[in-house]
């Protein structure tokens, strides 16, 4: 048997790349959201650490659960279905060689090569065969949601980390600017790095988190300033 080089691709990486992205960017935005909020409505250096803290832990927790919720959903999803595919193998053998064979049609295959590689490939492997030809279901791209909730928890607490520090080590009189420029730099690298290892384009993807995070912590030092308003 010839060997084989096996290639990495970026696909790799969509399931803990995608959590390790949203969390990171998530634990930035929010807690520079709600320190900046905090400030805005005249809270005091204290209030303000003590918000963001708080922000954190609640945060970490937070993705850690709805990252796991929403994994383990698509993976029982998976189940259900490979545990269908299993009975129609067992009851209609003949009928799945079928269908599989037409998949392959429809890709593009002539008819009696489509027969010939459903063949080999359900001997080989049959519930396999149908899961990633039939299901879309493969190795690469399979649910794993402890991996999901571990990489949303862990990215979010060290993105909330970063305005955090800057929030306990700046003076109340600039906390404003120096947070939000801050988490903006923060946000743009992040998006930088994240369209680099997606293979997409470095200047768009930090632009377009940049943009987004900006509006975010604008909005919500707005709604801090209107309560502190609303509150004199």
């Amino acid at each position: 048997m010839p060997v084989v080089n096996k290639e990495r691709h970026r696909t790799g990486r969509i399931g803990w790349l995608r959590a390790a992205v949203l969390g990171a960017n998530d634990g930035i935005l929010s807690t520079s959201s709600l320190v900046l909020g905090v400030a805005a409505a005249h809270g005091t250096h204290g209030n303000v650490l003590v918000a963001g803290v708080a922000g954190l832990v609640a945060g970490t927790m937070s993705m850690a659960a709805g990252e796991y919720v929403s994994v383990h959903s698509q993976a029982d999803t998976e189940q259900a279905d490979l545990k269908r595919e299993r009975a129609e193998l067992k009851m209609d053998h003949a009928g799945e060689h079928k269908e599989l064979m037409a998949i392959y049609v429809t890709r593009g295959l002539d008819p009696a090569l489509a027969k010939q590689v459903a063949e080999q490939l359900m001997a080989h492997d049959a519930l396999g065969a149908h899961a990633r030809d039939e299901l879309g279901i493969s190795e690469t791209l399979r649910a794993r949601p402890v991996q999901a909730a571990f990489a949303s928890a862990a990215s979010f607490a060290v993105g909330a980390a970063m305005p955090l520090l800057v929030t306990a080590m700046v003076p109340m009189a600039s906390l404003t600017p120096l947070v939000s420029g801050t988490s903006l730099v923060f946000l743009t690298l992040l998006g930088g790095l994240a369209a680099r290892a997606g293979g997409a384009g470095v200047v768009s993807g930090a632009i377009r988190v940049a943009f987004w995070g900006a509006l975010a912590m604008a909005t919500t030092a707005g709604v801090g300033a209107l309560f502190a308003t609303a509150n004199t």
